[in-house]
């Protein structure tokens, strides 16, 4: 299973790379990403930044390495 939600999510972000002007002209741009990272291509970079983020947590699935992951970065914010 963990291999189909790895490749699902690789092939979403790398989509959302691919495709962002269609991702701008079907749900339009954000006005925070307009703001932060630039004029008038944060929006296009926001997506872009997101699709990169959904095919590095896709290659973690595949190697199933997310548990060490998310234990390594933000698993000493939840145990006591």
């Amino acid at each position: 299973m963990r291999y189909i939600v790895g490749i699902i999510l690789t092939l979403v972000g790398l989509g959302m790379i691919l495709k962002t002007e269609w991702l701008i002209e079907n749900f339009g741009t954000s006005a925070w990403a307009e703001d932060k990272l630039g004029s008038s291509g944060g929006s296009r970079l926001f997506y872009k930044l997101i699709g990169l983020v959904l095919i590095f947590l896709g290659f973690l699935f595949i190697t199933n390495m997310i548990g060490g992951f998310l234990v390594g970065t933000v698993g000493r914010l939840l145990v006591r």
